[in-house]
């Protein structure tokens, strides 16, 4: 290990000075009052020093500069043997210390504030670690002091983290933004689009799937120009088979089914015409790997071309999106559709995992009605939810649009 000390006026500062010259590896070995400055030893000032310490892990340049510090230790207390058995018993038991979060035992209040509107929305630890190490990296101790600018950087940064599907909403391909690939419910389509709807059981599958093929297949309550049809593989349930059979005959939108990859490559072909095929599949347990290996296999009549998509619960906790979002990986999902929103009151888990996985939203849906209470994903639309950040209704309207912000306030 290497050694050094830090002066400064307060303990606080002596700790930030150490971690932005050595790094967040650099720990408190000792500390003491001691008083500096003056002239003559008049007017001097009280202060800390603080003895330090820091892993092997840092640059060579760094090690050199640790190095002389520790030689100006030894110094000072004229080669004293007691601190050279000190240093080496701590040299000894480096490999026995257990690993700290990174965290200082002491943090500005406007830290300890964003830790806790996080913790509030149930972010991760590690995204809200993520979170404090960027406001570390960009903040002086003076511009900490401003609370409500630190918040509405927090709140940038979370919105940078949220992707949106842009590959295009399901529907007829139109041109979407900075020239790539978009899906519309209107405009003219060089080909069918086939969109298959995957997840555990209880999720909403069935239901988002009415609602996709009314917003596409209705205009005004009447049918529209797009030719929508849907298809179910779920043949197990009747339940779920009645369910889309009632949906289809309100909407007027036929609809087909299929127990096979044999099945589903003749009802395919049967559809080859129309501009969007809607396909609902059976709920499963991440770990039933069996049965998600023949669901996957039963998929591949669709093709390469085909779009699947993942629908996960908003009340679904942390642990278990992980592993819904692994375990549905081999189905090559684009994106992921978020159901039951009106259902929490907290999303900070979700934003945090897809962050962190790097996974877009493609649609959000808030409740039963068909087809209105499902919507394009916004990145306005999650924000709109978090609580404690004191975001401004206006500023979200201006960058992001009034439609969605109103939606999630009831008007």
């Amino acid at each position: 290990m290497q050694y050094f000390t830090v002066q400064a006026p307060t303990h606080w500062e002596a700790i930030d000075r150490m971690k932005n010259r050595y790094g967040p590896t650099a720990r408190v070995l000792t500390h003491r009052s001691i008083r500096f400055g003056g002239f003559l030893g008049l007017f001097q000032k009280q202060g800390v020093e603080l003895t330090c310490y820091i892993g092997r892990e840092q640059s060579a340049r760094d090690q050199t500069a640790m190095e002389e510090e520790k030689k100006k230790i030894l110094e000072s207390t004229g080669k004293n043997q007691t601190m050279q058995l000190i240093l080496k018993e701590l040299e000894s038991l480096k490999q026995h210390l257990p690993p700290e979060n990174g965290k200082t035992r002491e943090e500005h209040p406007t830290i300890q504030k964003i830790r806790e509107i996080l913790a509030l929305n149930e972010f991760t630890d590690s995204y809200t670690e993520r979170m404090v190490g960027r406001i570390r990296a960009e903040f002086s101790l003076d511009d900490l002091n401003d609370v409500e600018a630190v918040k509405r950087r927090v709140v940038e940064w979370i919105a940078e983290g949220i992707k949106v599907y842009r590959g295009g909403a399901v529907g007829r391909r139109v041109a979407g933004e900075n020239g790539t690939a978009g899906l519309s419910a209107s405009g003219g389509a060089e080909e069918g689009r086939i969109v298959a709807i995957v997840g555990p059981t209880g999720v909403g599958k069935t239901t988002t799937i009415a609602k996709l093929a009314a917003m596409f297949g209705l205009e005004n309550g009447t049918a529209s120009t797009v030719q929508v049809r849907m298809v179910t593989i779920d043949n197990y349930k009747i339940a779920a088979r009645k369910q889309i059979e009632t949906y289809a005959e309100i909407m007027r939108i036929p609809v087909s089914f299929a127990e096979s990859r044999t099945d589903l490559e003749k009802v395919l072909n049967l559809y080859r015409d129309v501009d969007i095929v809607l396909i609902d599949t059976i709920g499963k347990s991440p770990n039933d790997f069996v049965k998600l290996g023949e669901m996957r296999s039963v998929l591949d009549a669709c093709g390469s071309k085909s779009e699947i998509h993942l629908a996960i619960s908003a009340t679904t906790k942390t642990s278990d999106i992980e592993e819904v979002l692994r375990q549905f990986e081999p189905f090559g999902y684009v994106s992921v559709i978020l159901t039951k929103l009106d259902e929490t009151f907290r999303i900070g888990n979700i934003i945090s995992v897809l962050s962190e996985r790097e996974k877009p939203l493609s649609y959000i849906t808030d409740g039963q009605m068909v087809p209105q209470d499902i919507e394009t994903a916004a990145t306005s639309r999650l924000l709109a939810a978090l609580e404690g950040f004191g975001i401004d209704r206006e500023e979200l309207e201006s960058k992001f649009g009034r439609e969605v912000v109103d939606k999630r306030r009831g008007r």
